[in-house]
């Protein structure tokens, strides 16, 4: 099952020259399905282009989306099927449980393994419908190619933007304490306090977490060229309330 995004994804690949083989084994769609959609491009979409349907559970889904944008990537079995790896670092052992959950949640009956890694586990799933899931699923690295949510994307993050703050904080994000020095009755007093950080190469990644940051009111800065930071008091109240450290 794909959807028309993946669908046209796969021809434009063809469009470039590609084999059938070769595309196939990128995307993991057949070769037959490449075929009939390359002799046929205004076609009806088949059976097997069609949407799966909403995920199981749209919470769930808000927060693994950010999980995946941030921390994941989806790749083809030679066989046919895809793996969902989202990578957790080993310092956050609820984090990997969180995901195992989410993943769970989102494709109940799905069967979730943890592959270990030098200093992390990937978290890994195998299903034929995780490109129709994450149709932002392409080849190279997320920077270099546009990320854009589909329709059906943004309306779940839109009823669920802190479970999808949550997801990319969890990924590329972190809280931490700062601290600073200030003279108070002539003396020099150290002050702490707590602040948030999110980092990602991708502008298109970057704006859909600023724009779900300025739908629930969290008031943020930019800090350097790609990080954006979360320090106003009332605004980091509001994110230890939803998201919270790591753990």
């Amino acid at each position: 099952m794909y959807d028309i995004s993946t669908r046209r994804r796969a021809l434009a690949l063809v469009d470039q020259g590609r084999s059938l083989s070769s595309v196939s084994r990128e995307t993991g769609i057949s070769r037959s399905a490449l075929r009939a959609w390359r002799n046929r491009p205004d076609a009806t979409p088949t059976p097997e282009s069609h949407h799966l349907g909403p995920p199981a559970c749209e919470r769930a889904y808000a927060y693994l989306l950010g999980l995946y944008l941030g921390d994941g990537c989806i790749s083809a079995h030679p066989r046919g099927g895809h793996y969902l790896r989202i990578a957790c670092a080993d310092a956050w052992p609820g984090l990997i449980d969180e995901c195992r959950e989410a993943i769970t949640r989102v494709r109940p009956g799905a069967k979730v393994s943890l592959v270990p890694k030098q200093g992390c586990r990937m978290v890994t799933s195998y299903s034929r419908h995780w490109p129709a899931l994450f149709p932002q699923h392409g080849p190279g690295k997320k920077h270099l190619r546009d990320i854009v949510l589909e329709g059906w994307q943004q309306t779940i993050v839109d009823a669920h933007p802190w479970e999808f703050i949550r997801g990319l904080i969890h990924s590329d994000g972190c809280r931490t304490v700062n601290w600073a020095t200030r003279v108070v009755a002539g003396e020099r007093r150290c002050h702490t306090y707590p602040r948030y950080f999110f980092t990602n190469l991708s502008a298109d990644i970057t704006g859909l977490f600023t724009s779900a940051l300025d739908r629930v009111g969290v008031e943020w800065a930019w800090a350097g060229t790609r990080s954006i930071s979360i320090a106003r008091k009332a605004s980091v109240a509001l994110m230890d309330l939803h998201v919270g450290p790591k753990y």
